[in-house]
């Protein structure tokens, strides 16, 4: 028997266990979006903390401006050994709309699905449970071998469901203590429940938040329609032309920098046989939308979009009220995919808009959030250790794939630290991340820990020990 194989046995008896810790997690309330649970994510980073220490982890509480950040240590082997980092997070989206849930969301509960039991909480994927994985994986070679068979430093934080305001911060300030070879995210998905997946590319994001101010005050539209600006109208005009007829944006210097996918990863996905009309039946819809000439995985996955995710102005109330508003607002993303320039395609944003506005409207914008594309290098030790960790694990070859969403920090990494990610998730298409009855299947949970276990031990050349 190898190492692994001993390891992977112990993993196999700590099985409860590591279930059973995941579900304790589950239970403290920690949602960094609302004040009132502040203590609650104190108590979620305490008690990963403690799980971490009883590992052999040297660890701390680290405070921010916000939420703390868990930082931990594992010399393992000594300085000859690989370097990893993982990162997760510990803090998940509000419950609301509680109706909604079929169980109380921070009362976990283990339910029947279509792959076989899965637990359903919030954070029960996202990201408690994908990081109960690999916390699950260290316990496996904590309780087999008393130590780590790699160098390991992890990182925890409590404000990714916010946008992550003070890991940067964070990050710049213990940039030397951060140090590693790559960084291990577990935060993403599989292609499906049998096919593991690495993803190589993540699109970024430019959010933005135009304002509209044209009259005054709010005209009566009987004595002023006709000749007063509408604010509504003239920015419902604008943003009516972002797309062509062939679902090209029409935001100047948009698709810059741009390159196509290899032919190699275009066959690849090709025979992934994804069954798009499939996919938008299941949300109530018949007719993809897009640029007309690409294929289906290559604009969910390898194409910029821009999308109105919010507008307002005029009376909303019940009846009528026959007013011309004084202002009109809305809200735009576009996800971007590497070569595009965040700030280049804020500043063609608004001038695609202010080119389009009457004389005498009056516009702000305001950059939300901003970070750009990311491609990963498929190439090198690390990547082959997790693809054939995951391969072993599931019987069936690792497939690439790409992410529609964004991870900001992976691209901060890369910046501030120089070193890449592998993005090694679990997830599924139907987990309901961020929405009611959230939920993460046992196998997946299973099949993720004992991934890890075998990427730890392949880095630390246990393979045949």
């Amino acid at each position: 028997m190898t190492q692994i194989e001993a390891v992977l046995a112990q993993a196999d008896a700590g099985d409860d266990r590591a279930v059973r810790t995941w579900m304790d997690w589950l239970r403290i309330p920690s949602v960094s979006a609302q004040p009132a649970h502040a203590a609650d994510c104190r108590a979620a980073a305490e008690f990963v903390r403690a799980e971490l220490a009883a590992m052999g982890f040297e660890v701390s509480i680290r405070e921010t401006a916000g939420q703390p950040v868990v930082l931990a240590h594992h010399a393992g082997p000594g300085e000859d050994a690989p370097h990893l980092l993982y990162y997760g997070h510990y803090d998940v989206q509000p419950p609301e709309p509680l109706a909604l849930w079929t169980s109380p969301p921070f009362e976990p509960v283990v339910v029947d699905g279509p792959n076989g039991p899965r637990v359903v909480a919030r954070g029960a994927t996202d990201d408690k449970g994908q990081v109960s994985m690999w916390l699950g994986a260290f316990r496996a070679w904590f309780d087999a071998t008393g130590t780590m068979p790699v160098r390991l430093t992890v990182l925890i934080e409590g404000e990714e469901e916010i946008g992550s305001p003070n890991l940067e911060p964070f990050v710049a300030a213990n940039a030397a203590e951060l140090a590693a070879d790559i960084v291990v995210i577990s935060d993403t998905g599989m292609w499906d429940v049998r096919t593991p997946a690495l993803t190589t590319s993540l699109r970024g994001m430019v959010y933005m938040q135009v304002d509209l101010r044209g009259p005054s005050r709010d005209l009566h539209s009987g004595s002023f329609g006709g000749s007063a600006l509408n604010p509504i109208n003239a920015l419902t005009h604008a943003l009516g032309g972002l797309h062509d007829a062939a679902g090209r944006i029409q935001v100047p210097g948009f698709y810059d920098g741009i390159a196509d996918i290899s032919p190699e990863l275009a066959q690849q996905w090709d025979g992934l046989g994804f069954d798009e009309g499939a996919s938008l039946r299941e949300i109530g819809l018949t007719t993809p939308v897009g640029e007309t000439d690409r294929t289906a995985l290559e604009r969910l996955w390898a194409r910029p979009t821009a999308d109105i995710n919010g507008i307002w102005g005029g009376y909303q109330g019940a009846g009528s009220k026959t007013v011309i508003a004084s202002e009109a607002g809305a809200k735009v993303s576009f996800r971007l995919v590497p070569g595009q320039d965040p700030q280049a395609i804020a500043a063609g944003f608004e001038a695609f808009v202010r080119a389009r506005l009457p004389e005498g409207a009056q516009a702000r914008f305001t950059v939300l959030g901003s970070a750009p594309g990311v491609e990963i290098a498929t190439d090198g030790i690390f990547v082959a250790a997790a693809r054939d960790a995951m391969s072993e694990t599931y019987s069936k070859d690792c497939v690439m794939i790409g992410c529609g969403g964004s991870i900001p920090i992976v691209e901060s990494f890369r910046r501030m630290l120089g070193i890449d990610s592998l993005l090694m998730g679990f997830g599924l298409a139907d987990c309901q991340a961020h929405s009611p009855d959230e939920n993460f299947d046992l196998v997946c949970f299973r099949g993720g820990l004992r991934s890890h276990v075998r990427l730890l031990g392949k880095l630390g050349g246990s393979e045949n020990g």
